[in-house]
């Protein structure tokens, strides 16, 4: 429905919205007059645990009456147990595998930390970060350049310089990009998610790691989408058996608070010192309650398990809709794709009956729900998505 809001205000950077959101409740959203939406979107794969997750409204809430703010010329105590919680979910869960953390305050921003880092670690051998087509990495200049949909460049040109393209899934074309001159850093997402959910093949990112170890440039991995437990373990690329050299994070990590992380290996943060990189909100206390609840709550739920076993009961119910050829995706962030271009309407028209999904593509349905989702809850959108296909001429 639309609301009576007022938004002339705001700069007109989105479309305005079909619906105004005033309360959330796990898997549950509801707009001003009261009706309850289904979101299988999830804040573009942001609130995992569902929306106000109690444990961390409670964390968030005390920590507002305790220390909101103090800025990095200071220390917080919150700042670094977080940082060893993502180090040591970096290796998986078990121990800590010795990388650092910088904080920020989202994805677009550990982005830019992680290209900052690679420039200064290269120590000025060269400035070029090869990414992918179809890729997304945030809408800061940089983190823009780096964006491989070209169309979102139109406007803002001339990009940053040292920014260069490939196929996605194309090792050939990844080998010759980084033998090229002045190559410091690989940037690649191990699931494109804006770009409709495409998964490469199975030695895609381990080719990537052969190809930056031989020569020389760092293998940056943006989980940003695909992070803390998304697509069924804590980070995509754990699947593979690789360690990059630098993850950058965000989205679920706050579970709706705004934060990000760039997380490096210890030598190739070592490249950083005082002064280098900043932020004057990242790792403050308020982010850091919040994000610290969150990682608690996923490891006490055991997330990348259920994002495993409710992930594939999503996917066996899209496979059973008329007009979808195929699924795509990892756990809990998957893509029905449809013979025909019609995933905006069936979006439409399943948000007009309760149930949020996100048309990534013209033919291509993202669904992200939070990954402490139930199977009824599966059926229920599942099915609010199959009355659209049959109703649909």
């Amino acid at each position: 429905m639309t609301t009576a809001v007022d938004r002339s205000a705001l700069m007109h950077t989105y479309r305005d919205p079909s619906v105004t959101f005033v309360k959330g409740s796990g898997t549950r959203l509801y707009d001003a007059a009261g009706k309850e939406y289904l979101d299988f979107v999830s804040g573009l794969a942001v609130t995992s645990l569902g929306h106000c997750h109690p444990a961390v409204a409670d964390a968030v809430a005390l920590q507002a009456r305790t220390l909101e703010h103090v800025s990095n010329l200071y220390g917080n105590t919150l700042a670094p147990d977080v940082a060893s919680t993502i180090d040591r979910l970096i290796g998986g869960g078990e121990e800590r595998v010795g990388g650092q953390v910088f904080f920020s305050n989202s994805g677009a921003e550990a982005i830019e930390c992680a290209i900052k880092l690679a420039r200064r670690y290269s120590g000025g051998r060269g400035a070029n970060v090869v990414s992918a087509f179809g890729g997304f990495h945030g809408r800061t200049l940089a983190a823009l350049a780096a964006t491989g949909q070209i169309e979102k460049h139109a406007g803002f040109e001339p990009m940053p310089a040292g920014f260069s393209h490939v196929p996605y899934d194309d090792v050939d074309a990844l080998v010759d990009a980084v033998s090229g001159p002045g190559v410091i850093a690989v940037l690649l997402e191990p699931i494109q998610g804006e770009g409709g959910v495409v998964v490469p093949s199975s030695d895609y990112l381990r080719a990537a790691r052969r190809i930056c170890d031989e020569s020389g440039a760092l293998m940056i991995v943006d989980e940003v989408q695909t992070g803390f437990g998304r697509t069924g373990s804590w980070f995509a690329f754990q699947r593979l058996g690789l360690v990059p050299d630098v993850v950058t994070m965000a989205k679920a990590l706050g579970n709706g608070f705004p934060v990000g992380a760039c997380w490096a290996k210890a030598e190739v943060a070592a490249a950083f010192g005082p002064g280098d990189h900043g932020s004057t909100f990242g790792g403050q206390p308020l982010a850091m309650a919040a994000v610290r609840a969150t990682l608690d709550v996923m490891e006490r739920e055991n997330v990348c398990e259920r994002a495993r076993v409710t992930g594939e009961y999503l996917r066996r119910s899209l496979l059973t809709l008329p007009g979808v050829k195929e699924v795509r995706g990892e756990g809990l962030l998957l893509a029905a794709v449809f013979n025909n271009p019609i995933a905006g309407v069936v979006a439409a028209n399943a948000e007009s009956a309760g149930v949020l999904v996100n048309p990534v593509r013209r033919d291509t349905l993202r669904l992200a729900p939070p990954l402490l989702v139930s199977n009824d809850d599966v059926d229920a959108a599942v099915g609010v998505i199959r009355g659209v296909l049959r109703s649909l001429p």
